[in-house]
C-alpha cells in the first residue's frame, strides 16, 4: 500500500481510456451556491485563476519558492502548466475546501484544481475536465491498531477532513465522526491518541504515513471505490473547460502527470 507504484498504475490506466469511476461521494454541493457571475478571462486573456485547498500533499502545500507563488505540489505543477499552454498566468486563491465551487459560481475563481473527486452530485454543480488522476480512500491508523477493514471502524473515534470525499464515504457507513479543516489537525489527532483512525485520499495518506513515525495505511477495497480527480469549471464555460482539457490530455499522453507523480511522492 506504501508504494506508489499501485497508484502509477492506475493512473496508466486512466490515460489508456479508462472510463470514469464513481467514486465515494463528496461534499453536498446541492442548493444556492451564490449569484451566477460571468467568468472574467477571455480567449486573450493574460491570466488564470485557479481554486485550491493547500493542505492536500503531494497535490497542493505551501512552502517557501513553490511552483506558483508559495504554492506547491502535483496540481500547482498541472495549473502552471495549463497556463503556459495557453499564454497565461497562473494565480492561485487559497480557501477551504467547502467554500472552492461557490467561489466558482460566483466567478471568484476560473477553475478549481484541489485533488477534488468527480462525483455525479459535483457534476450537477460544475463541468469536470478529462480525469488526470486515480486514487482510493484509505484508513491511517497507529502501527498497533486492531482495525483492518472498514467495518472495524464501528465504535471507533474516526476523524475526517470536513468536504472531502472521506468523510461522505464514514458518513454513507453510517459511523460517527469528527471533522476537521485540515488533514494535518486529524493527524495530530492521531498520533496524540485522540482518535483512532483518519479516512483521507490514498496519495495523501502515503505523505502523512511517510512524514509521521509509527503509522500504517489500511485498505479496504470492498467498501472504497476507487475515484479519479478532475478539475472544476462554472457549468457551460467551454472556452475555459477546452483549453484545460487540450492541456491536460498532453500531459496524460506524455506522461507528464505520471512523472510528477512519482517526483512529488518520494521527495521527503
Amino acid at each position: 500500500m506504501k508504494k506508489m507504484k499501485k497508484y502509477l498504475a492506475l493512473l496508466t490506466m486512466g490515460v489508456l481510456g479508462m472510463s470514469v469511476l464513481v467514486g465515494c461521494g463528496g461534499s453536498d454541493v446541492s442548493g444556492d451556491l451564490g449569484d451566477n457571475a460571468e467568468v472574467n478571462v477571455s480567449s486573450n486573456g493574460d491570466a488564470i485563476t485557479f481554486g485550491t485547498n493547500a493542505e492536500f500533499p503531494p497535490f497542493e502545500f505551501v512552502t517557501s519558492g513553490g511552483v506558483i507563488d508559495d504554492f506547491d505540489g502535483i496540481d500547482m505543477k498541472i495549473a502552471k502548466q495549463i497556463a503556459d499552454d495557453n499564454g497565461m498566468t497562473a494565480k492561485i486563491e487559497n480557501m477551504e475546501f467547502d467554500s472552492l465551487l461557490i467561489a466558482l459560481e460566483n466567478g471568484q475563481v476560473d477553475a478549481v484544481i484541489a485533488g477534488m473527486s468527480i462525483t455525479d452530485e459535483r457534476k450537477e454543480a460544475v463541468d469536470f475536465s478529462v480525469p488526470y488522476y486515480t486514487a482510493t480512500q484509505v484508513m491511517i491508523v497507529k502501527e498497533d491498531s486492531d482495525i483492518a477493514k472498514a467495518s472495524d471502524m464501528e465504535g471507533k473515534k474516526i476523524a475526517v477532513i470536513q468536504g472531502y470525499t472521506g468523510e461522505e464515504c464514514v458518513k454513507n457507513l453510517g459511523y460517527e465522526y469528527e471533522a476537521f479543516k485540515k488533514g494535518t489537525e486529524t493527524i495530530l489527532e492521531l498520533v496524540n491518541g485522540k482518535c483512532d483512525v483518519v479516512v483521507i485520499d490514498s496519495a495523501t495518506a502515503q505523505k502523512y504515513v511517510k512524514d509521521n513515525e509509527g503509522l500504517k495505511i489500511v485498505e479496504d477495497s470492498s467498501v472504497f471505490e476507487n475515484e479519479e480527480y478532475g478539475i472544476a469549471v462554472k457549468k457551460g464555460n467551454a472556452e475555459i473547460l477546452d483549453k484545460v482539457n487540450a492541456s491536460v490530455q498532453k500531459m496524460l499522453n506524455d506522461g507528464t502527470i505520471a512523472t510528477w507523480a512519482t517526483e512529488y511522492s518520494d521527495a521527503e
